[in-house]
Protein backbone atom coordinates (compact mmCIF):
# COMPACT_ATOMS: atom_id res chain seq x y z
CA UNK A 1 0.00 0.00 0.00
CA UNK A 2 3.12 2.74 0.96
CA UNK A 3 4.72 1.58 -1.98
CA UNK A 4 1.75 2.19 -4.42
CA UNK A 5 0.95 5.54 -2.71
CA UNK A 6 4.83 6.73 -3.03
CA UNK A 7 4.25 5.80 -7.14
CA UNK A 8 1.20 7.77 -7.26
CA UNK A 9 2.87 10.70 -5.85
CA UNK A 10 5.49 10.62 -7.77
CA UNK A 11 4.23 9.50 -11.08
CA UNK A 12 3.06 13.20 -12.43
CA UNK A 13 6.71 14.61 -11.77
CA UNK A 14 8.29 11.70 -13.52
CA UNK A 15 5.90 11.87 -16.51
CA UNK A 16 6.47 15.87 -16.29
CA UNK A 17 10.50 15.39 -16.33
CA UNK A 18 10.46 12.59 -19.28
CA UNK A 19 8.29 14.89 -21.48
CA UNK A 20 9.60 18.21 -20.82
CA UNK A 21 13.53 17.62 -20.19
CA UNK A 22 14.50 13.20 -21.36
CA UNK A 23 12.30 13.74 -24.67
CA UNK A 24 13.63 16.82 -26.03
CA UNK A 25 17.01 16.14 -24.75
CA UNK A 26 16.73 12.84 -26.95
CA UNK A 27 15.10 14.79 -30.02
CA UNK A 28 17.94 17.29 -29.88
CA UNK A 29 20.67 14.70 -29.79
CA UNK A 30 18.78 12.69 -32.57
CA UNK A 31 18.53 16.12 -34.75
CA UNK A 32 22.07 16.92 -34.30
CA UNK A 33 22.56 14.41 -37.27
CA UNK A 34 20.41 16.47 -39.52
CA UNK A 35 21.16 19.42 -41.64
CA UNK A 36 17.96 21.17 -40.78
CA UNK A 37 16.78 24.49 -40.30
CA UNK A 38 14.08 22.85 -37.96
CA UNK A 39 11.50 22.78 -41.28
CA UNK A 40 10.61 19.17 -41.70
CA UNK A 41 10.81 19.17 -45.60
CA UNK A 42 14.59 20.57 -45.27
CA UNK A 43 16.10 17.74 -43.16
CA UNK A 44 18.88 15.97 -44.73
CA UNK A 45 20.75 12.96 -43.10
CA UNK A 46 24.61 13.97 -42.17
CA UNK A 47 25.67 11.56 -39.83
CA UNK A 48 28.71 12.54 -37.37
CA UNK A 49 29.05 15.57 -40.10
CA UNK A 50 27.89 18.21 -37.88
CA UNK A 51 30.30 16.92 -35.08
CA UNK A 52 33.17 16.54 -37.58
CA UNK A 53 32.52 20.39 -38.63
CA UNK A 54 32.35 21.56 -35.22
CA UNK A 55 35.64 19.79 -34.29
CA UNK A 56 37.52 21.90 -36.65
CA UNK A 57 35.38 25.06 -36.08
CA UNK A 58 37.47 28.23 -34.78
CA UNK A 59 34.78 29.98 -33.46
CA UNK A 60 33.36 26.97 -31.65
CA UNK A 61 36.62 26.39 -29.86
CA UNK A 62 37.01 29.96 -29.16
CA UNK A 63 33.53 30.18 -27.03
CA UNK A 64 34.92 27.21 -25.28
CA UNK A 65 38.08 28.51 -24.49
CA UNK A 66 36.32 31.41 -23.43
CA UNK A 67 33.63 28.98 -21.02
CA UNK A 68 36.73 27.27 -19.86
CA UNK A 69 38.18 31.27 -18.61
CA UNK A 70 34.80 31.71 -16.95
CA UNK A 71 34.65 28.58 -15.30
CA UNK A 72 38.85 28.12 -13.91
CA UNK A 73 39.39 32.09 -13.37
CA UNK A 74 35.97 32.84 -12.44
CA UNK A 75 35.21 29.86 -10.17
CA UNK A 76 38.82 31.33 -8.76
CA UNK A 77 37.33 34.46 -7.85
CA UNK A 78 34.07 33.57 -7.42
CA UNK A 79 35.08 31.25 -4.69
CA UNK A 80 37.95 32.97 -3.14
CA UNK A 81 35.35 35.95 -2.16
CA UNK A 82 32.89 33.30 -1.26
CA UNK A 83 35.29 32.04 1.51
CA UNK A 84 36.85 35.49 2.52
CA UNK A 85 32.99 36.93 2.91
CA UNK A 86 32.15 33.63 4.96
CA UNK A 87 35.77 34.26 7.25
CA UNK A 88 34.37 37.59 7.50
CA UNK A 89 31.03 37.16 8.47
CA UNK A 90 32.18 34.35 11.04
CA UNK A 91 34.76 36.25 13.10
CA UNK A 92 31.87 38.39 14.14
CA UNK A 93 31.29 40.98 11.50
CA UNK A 94 28.93 44.04 12.33
CA UNK A 95 25.84 43.80 10.87
CA UNK A 96 25.92 40.45 9.57
CA UNK A 97 22.45 40.24 7.94
CA UNK A 98 22.83 43.77 6.07
CA UNK A 99 26.12 42.33 4.88
CA UNK A 100 24.18 39.33 3.57
CA UNK A 101 21.39 41.33 1.99
CA UNK A 102 23.85 43.52 0.12
CA UNK A 103 25.84 41.12 -1.35
CA UNK A 104 22.85 38.68 -2.76
CA UNK A 105 21.24 41.81 -3.79
CA UNK A 106 22.78 41.27 -7.17
CA UNK A 107 21.18 37.93 -7.98
CA UNK A 108 17.46 39.73 -7.70
CA UNK A 109 18.26 42.15 -10.44
CA UNK A 110 17.79 41.05 -14.06
CA UNK A 111 20.63 40.59 -16.06
CA UNK A 112 19.90 43.52 -18.48
CA UNK A 113 19.62 45.90 -15.83
CA UNK A 114 23.03 44.46 -14.43
CA UNK A 115 24.72 44.51 -17.85
CA UNK A 116 23.26 48.21 -18.45
CA UNK A 117 25.25 48.74 -14.95
CA UNK A 118 28.84 47.08 -16.29
CA UNK A 119 28.44 48.76 -19.47
CA UNK A 120 27.89 52.44 -17.77
CA UNK A 121 31.17 51.09 -15.67
CA UNK A 122 33.45 50.40 -18.12
CA UNK A 123 32.41 53.19 -20.43
CA UNK A 124 35.50 54.92 -21.96
CA UNK A 125 34.93 58.57 -21.68
CA UNK A 126 32.29 58.52 -19.31
CA UNK A 127 32.31 55.65 -17.36
CA UNK A 128 32.15 55.24 -13.46
CA UNK A 129 36.11 53.46 -13.54
CA UNK A 130 37.36 55.91 -15.94
CA UNK A 131 36.38 58.91 -13.83
CA UNK A 132 37.81 57.29 -10.83
CA UNK A 133 40.91 56.71 -11.96
CA UNK A 134 41.07 60.24 -13.09
CA UNK A 135 39.87 61.23 -9.58
CA UNK A 136 43.05 59.42 -7.93
CA UNK A 137 45.53 60.78 -10.53
CA UNK A 138 45.80 57.26 -12.42
CA UNK A 139 45.55 58.89 -16.20
CA UNK A 140 47.20 55.97 -17.82
CA UNK A 141 44.41 53.13 -16.16
CA UNK A 142 41.93 56.15 -16.98
CA UNK A 143 43.01 55.99 -20.91
CA UNK A 144 42.34 52.06 -21.54
CA UNK A 145 39.70 51.23 -23.47
CA UNK A 146 38.18 48.23 -20.68
CA UNK A 147 35.33 47.57 -23.79
CA UNK A 148 37.75 47.21 -26.54
CA UNK A 149 38.32 43.44 -28.45
CA UNK A 150 41.18 42.56 -26.85
CA UNK A 151 39.48 43.86 -22.80
CA UNK A 152 36.24 43.46 -23.28
CA UNK A 153 36.38 39.35 -22.44
CA UNK A 154 38.22 40.74 -18.76
CA UNK A 155 35.58 43.36 -18.23
CA UNK A 156 32.57 41.10 -18.76
CA UNK A 157 34.18 38.74 -16.23
CA UNK A 158 34.43 41.12 -13.72
CA UNK A 159 30.68 41.65 -13.62
CA UNK A 160 29.99 37.64 -13.62
CA UNK A 161 32.41 37.19 -10.55
CA UNK A 162 30.32 40.30 -9.09
CA UNK A 163 26.97 38.95 -9.59
CA UNK A 164 27.80 35.21 -8.82
CA UNK A 165 30.46 35.77 -5.56
CA UNK A 166 27.09 36.57 -3.26
CA UNK A 167 24.93 33.76 -4.49
CA UNK A 168 27.80 31.12 -3.41
CA UNK A 169 28.50 33.36 -0.14
CA UNK A 170 24.96 32.85 0.73
CA UNK A 171 25.35 29.04 -0.11
CA UNK A 172 28.86 28.78 2.15
CA UNK A 173 27.26 30.66 5.12
CA UNK A 174 24.29 28.48 5.35
CA UNK A 175 25.99 25.17 5.84
CA UNK A 176 28.31 27.23 8.26
CA UNK A 177 25.68 28.45 9.87
CA UNK A 178 24.49 24.74 11.07
CA UNK A 179 28.51 24.28 12.44
CA UNK A 180 28.17 24.31 16.39
CA UNK A 181 29.58 27.05 18.08
CA UNK A 182 31.17 25.34 20.51
CA UNK A 183 33.73 24.35 18.11
CA UNK A 184 34.28 27.46 17.42
CA UNK A 185 34.65 28.68 21.16
CA UNK A 186 36.73 25.87 21.82
CA UNK A 187 38.82 27.19 19.08
CA UNK A 188 39.31 30.43 20.36
CA UNK A 189 40.39 29.43 24.02
CA UNK A 190 42.97 27.52 22.20
CA UNK A 191 44.32 30.30 20.18
CA UNK A 192 43.05 29.64 16.85
CA UNK A 193 43.02 32.74 14.63
CA UNK A 194 40.09 33.00 12.43
CA UNK A 195 41.56 32.22 9.33
CA UNK A 196 42.79 29.12 11.23
CA UNK A 197 39.35 28.07 12.37
CA UNK A 198 38.35 28.54 9.00
CA UNK A 199 40.61 26.26 7.24
CA UNK A 200 40.21 23.54 10.03
CA UNK A 201 36.86 23.61 10.92
CA UNK A 202 34.48 25.50 8.65
CA UNK A 203 36.22 24.27 5.38
CA UNK A 204 35.72 20.27 6.84
CA UNK A 205 32.32 20.32 8.48
CA UNK A 206 30.86 22.07 5.36
CA UNK A 207 32.80 20.26 2.17
CA UNK A 208 29.98 18.29 0.99
CA UNK A 209 28.28 21.83 0.47
CA UNK A 210 31.26 23.30 -1.01
CA UNK A 211 31.33 20.08 -3.73
CA UNK A 212 27.54 20.88 -4.25
CA UNK A 213 28.67 24.51 -4.71
CA UNK A 214 31.35 23.86 -7.27
CA UNK A 215 29.08 21.57 -9.16
CA UNK A 216 26.68 24.44 -9.05
CA UNK A 217 29.18 26.42 -10.72
CA UNK A 218 30.71 24.39 -13.04
CA UNK A 219 26.73 23.85 -14.42
CA UNK A 220 26.23 27.90 -14.22
CA UNK A 221 29.95 28.40 -16.51
CA UNK A 222 29.24 26.35 -18.99
CA UNK A 223 25.53 26.95 -19.53
CA UNK A 224 26.47 31.13 -19.69
CA UNK A 225 24.97 33.39 -21.68
CA UNK A 226 22.43 35.55 -20.67
CA UNK A 227 25.44 38.26 -19.19
CA UNK A 228 27.70 37.80 -21.85
CA UNK A 229 25.29 38.24 -24.99
CA UNK A 230 23.22 41.94 -22.72
CA UNK A 231 26.75 42.54 -22.35
CA UNK A 232 27.79 42.85 -25.83
CA UNK A 233 24.25 43.87 -27.12
CA UNK A 234 22.61 43.11 -30.56
CA UNK A 235 25.93 42.73 -32.06
CA UNK A 236 28.00 40.69 -30.09
CA UNK A 237 31.83 40.07 -30.78
CA UNK A 238 33.07 37.29 -31.00
CA UNK A 239 35.55 37.36 -27.89
CA UNK A 240 32.29 37.36 -25.80
CA UNK A 241 31.24 34.32 -27.52
CA UNK A 242 30.24 31.10 -25.59
CA UNK A 243 28.83 27.41 -26.09
CA UNK A 244 25.60 29.19 -25.21
CA UNK A 245 25.99 32.15 -27.10
CA UNK A 246 27.10 30.21 -30.26
CA UNK A 247 24.00 27.80 -30.30
CA UNK A 248 22.03 30.42 -30.42
CA UNK A 249 23.15 32.64 -33.05
CA UNK A 250 23.87 28.88 -35.02
CA UNK A 251 20.11 28.33 -34.49
CA UNK A 252 18.47 31.48 -34.96
CA UNK A 253 21.10 33.87 -35.51
CA UNK A 254 21.21 37.65 -34.56
CA UNK A 255 19.78 40.35 -37.25
CA UNK A 256 19.80 38.03 -39.94
CA UNK A 257 18.27 34.50 -39.34
CA UNK A 258 20.83 31.64 -39.54
CA UNK A 259 18.52 28.52 -38.72
CA UNK A 260 21.04 25.93 -38.68
CA UNK A 261 19.30 23.68 -36.17
CA UNK A 262 21.05 20.90 -36.73
CA UNK A 263 24.52 22.46 -36.10
CA UNK A 264 23.21 24.24 -33.16
CA UNK A 265 21.76 21.09 -31.60
CA UNK A 266 25.33 19.66 -31.93
CA UNK A 267 26.42 22.03 -30.01
CA UNK A 268 24.38 21.23 -27.66
CA UNK A 269 24.91 17.53 -27.31
CA UNK A 270 28.64 19.30 -26.59
CA UNK A 271 28.08 21.34 -23.56
CA UNK A 272 25.81 18.37 -22.44
CA UNK A 273 29.11 16.02 -22.79
CA UNK A 274 31.28 18.91 -21.18
CA UNK A 275 28.99 19.46 -18.13
CA UNK A 276 28.79 15.32 -17.53
CA UNK A 277 32.79 15.42 -17.37
CA UNK A 278 33.45 18.77 -15.28
CA UNK A 279 31.13 17.03 -12.97
CA UNK A 280 32.70 13.60 -12.60
CA UNK A 281 36.00 15.73 -12.67
CA UNK A 282 34.87 17.81 -9.68
CA UNK A 283 33.60 14.34 -7.99
CA UNK A 284 36.95 12.82 -8.25
CA UNK A 285 38.69 15.56 -6.93
CA UNK A 286 36.76 16.71 -4.15
CA UNK A 287 36.81 12.94 -3.06
CA UNK A 288 37.61 12.76 0.74
CA UNK A 289 36.44 11.48 4.21
CA UNK A 290 32.50 12.47 5.53
CA UNK A 291 33.08 14.75 8.48
CA UNK A 292 30.00 14.92 10.61
CA UNK A 293 29.37 16.58 13.55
Amino acid sequence: MRRRMVTLFLAPAVILYLGFVVLPALQAFYLSFFQTSGFKDQEKWVGLGNYVQLASDPIFWLAVTHMLLILLVGGVAVFGFAFLFTMLVNSGLWGKKLFRALIFMPNIIAMVGLSTFWSFVFMPRYGLLTNFFKSIGLDTLAGVAWTAPEHVFWAMLVGIVWIFAGFFTILVLAGADKIPTDMFDAARIEGASNRQMFRWITVPMIWDVIVITMVLWVIEAIKMMEYPYAFGGPNIDQNLYTPAIYLFIMGFGQRDPVYQLGYATAIGVAMFVFTIVAVLLVGAVSRRERVEF
